[in-house]
């Protein structure tokens, strides 16, 4: 009876968690536009509207500019200075944002031959086709394995040849990849 009561709990606080901010964000909205509508007279409340959402996509901005940006690059900032935890922070950082940032980097599935006469193949990632900076010549690329069940994977350096490109979701082909194939695409 305890374990269904904290289940129970639990699943209400996630309730909570979900619908607060948008509850909060709601009411913000209708309060500014009834108090628009107290200050302008007749029907010229509805131009207030747009100066609502104006104003809140502003103080978005103002937040972000002021607020949000600054506290992440002090922290940045201080990480990068910690030898070992630089290391660490930024592999992770770099890693997060190929998955989730604005520049996602896995978004070239492929499909790699791992024999000559292709009987084996693996799913992957091309992160870089020109690694001339590496001093590698060309007719290669970068590609990333991801393991399954795992937040983990291999860097291969793989002759353009066996590389098939996938024609589909990156999202599709990674959750296949970290599932071990028990995804249905």
């Amino acid at each position: 009876m305890k374990r269904l009561f904290r289940k129970i709990t639990g699943y209400f606080i996630k309730g909570l968690l979900l619908i607060t901010p948008i509850g909060i964000t709601l009411w913000i909205v209708y309060q500014s536009i009834r108090f628009l509508r107290g200050l302008l007279p007749g029907e010229y409340w509805l131009i207030g509207i747009p100066l609502v959402i104006f104003s809140i996509t502003f103080l978005g901005w103002l937040g972000t500019v002021f607020i949000q940006t600054p506290i992440t690059q002090f922290i940045d900032k201080t990480l990068e200075r910690i030898p070992l935890v630089k290391f660490i922070y930024t592999s992770v950082r770099d890693l997060m944002s190929a998955f989730m940032g604005n520049e996602k980097r896995f978004s070239k599935p492929v499909l790699v031959s791992m024999q000559s006469d292709g009987g084996i193949y693996k799913l992957g990632f091309i992160t870089q086709r020109d690694l001339l900076s590496l001093g590698i010549e060309g007719g290669k690329s970068a590609v990333y394995m991801p393991h399954s069940y795992n937040f983990s994977g291999n860097l291969f350096i793989v002759d353009n040849q066996r590389i098939t490109p996938i024609d589909g979701s990156s999202e599709d082909v990674m959750k296949f990849i970290v599932s071990g194939g028990v995804t249905r695409i």
